[in-house]
């Protein structure tokens, strides 16, 4: 049986200098995988869009998981990665990605997750995967 080691989630590559070069240290983002994270695990950075590939890595200092993704900004500050005004757009599209509810309400509103990084550091070259990342990203394992 193998043991769930981390995760690695895609990032496009214009926001990846925010983390190695920008400071910031804290990613959001909607929650997929993330029930097995804890403390002390890995986050290794999957670029995407262009030139994709394992960039870098981090080690994950806390999870934090909320229904309102603004309220890290809060929490948080400045170390997020992104702008107050980009999460807010990105919550914005997410209603565009919503299927047709069978149910009638609202329904229950999907988490998000902050993971809170120390120890950021950036590969010498870009490490192809061995199988694909999807959107959602994958848990690591060994």
């Amino acid at each position: 049986m193998t043991t769930i080691t981390g995760a690695t989630f895609p990032i496009p590559k214009p926001f990846m200098p925010r983390f190695f070069d920008g400071g910031k240290t804290v990613l959001i983002k909607p929650a997929t995988v993330f029930k097995e994270l804890k403390p002390g695990m890995r986050l290794v950075f999957y670029q995407s869009h262009e030139d994709t590939g394992y960039v870098g890595e981090a080690r994950i200092k806390r999870v934090i998981i909320t229904d309102d993704p603004l309220t890290f900004f809060e929490t948080f500050g400045d170390a997020v990665f992104l702008t107050r005004e980009e999460a807010e757009a990105y919550v914005r599209n997410q209603e565009r990605w919503k299927g047709v509810r069978v149910r009638k309400g609202d329904g229950k509103r999907k988490p998000w997750i902050a993971l809170e990084l120390e120890a950021v550091r950036r590969y010498k070259t870009v490490q192809k995967p061995e199988r694909f990342v999807p959107v959602g990203g994958k848990y690591l394992r060994e």
